[in-house]
């Protein structure tokens, strides 16, 4: 009687694939001797493993900066002249602005009082001979500031851009807060002046009026306290509005307003 062929429990019998290849014993190291191990890639021999030198950060090379050449003597000179004369600059400004605060100065007043005709007439030669007689007051308003009016004066009447005649203020002192009324005489002779009479009478005729121009040029000096400051120039232009230039007539002086200037 054959025997039966004796059955296992699968639990009690090892799976065990016939087909697989062995594996290795435990034993046995996982990667082979004389080879690397790599997370990239397959392990690579000691022959084809190449070694490369450490990584090394690269510092920049910082150049020191040349050193600054020494300023010229000249540059130097140029510096120190600029820094005077704006400290000069600075100091003259500020004595000004005492000095304008203790003394609070003002221009001096100018008023046409009179003005007198003695000759206005067109002579045979075609000239035009003009004398006036010119009554003004000038008035100084400041309290601590006296005015020195210097020689070298000129004042001139015009009518249009034609001078009539001219003259010169005299030389004096006006103190503080003093009006002076000063007799100026104008004399003048103009050259080829029919035209220019036949103007004046029809202008005469027709506005009853005629302009004239009075430009005044004064050079003074300064006196502020015993102090005598350096001259100045003072100039003043005033327009009148007369009724007539005819000679010996009482002439109305109908308008008149004037403007000053101080030039240094």
């Amino acid at each position: 009687m054959a025997e039966h062929q004796k059955i296992y429990p699968l639990h009690d019998v090892p799976l065990h694939d016939v087909e697989a290849p062995p594996m290795p014993a435990p034993t046995d190291p996982l990667v082979p001797h004389g080879t690397e191990k790599s997370d990239a890639g397959p392990p690579r021999t000691a022959e084809a493993t190449v070694l490369y030198p450490p990584f090394r950060r690269t510092i920049p090379v910082m150049h020191s900066k040349p050193p600054k050449k020494r300023r010229s003597c000249c540059c130097r000179c140029l510096c120190w002249t600029i820094s005077i004369l704006v400290l000069l600059l600075v100091l003259m400004g500020i004595v000004i602005g005492i000095l304008y605060l203790v003394f609070r100065p003002k221009l001096p007043e100018y008023s046409i009082d009179k003005l007198q005709v003695t000759q206005f007439t067109l002579g045979g030669n075609d000239r035009l001979d003009a004398t006036f007689n010119l009554t003004l007051t000038t008035t100084n308003p400041n309290k601590k500031i006296g005015i020195y009016y210097e020689g070298g004066s000129h004042i001139s009447a015009w009518y249009m851009e034609t001078k009539l005649c001219e003259g010169a203020l005299p030389k004096f002192y006006q103190g503080h807060r003093n009006r002076t009324v000063l007799n100026v005489p104008l004399v003048g002779v103009t050259e080829n002046a029919t035209a220019l009479f036949t103007t004046l009478q029809q202008e005469q005729q027709q506005t009853g009026s005629i302009p004239l121009n009075l430009n005044v040029r004064q050079p003074v000096r300064i006196k502020l306290g015993s102090l005598k400051l350096m001259k100045v120039k003072f100039s003043a232009t005033c327009r009148l509005l007369v009724d007539s230039v005819s000679a010996n007539n009482d002439i109305v002086i109908k308008n008149s307003s004037c403007r000053f200037k101080l030039r240094l």
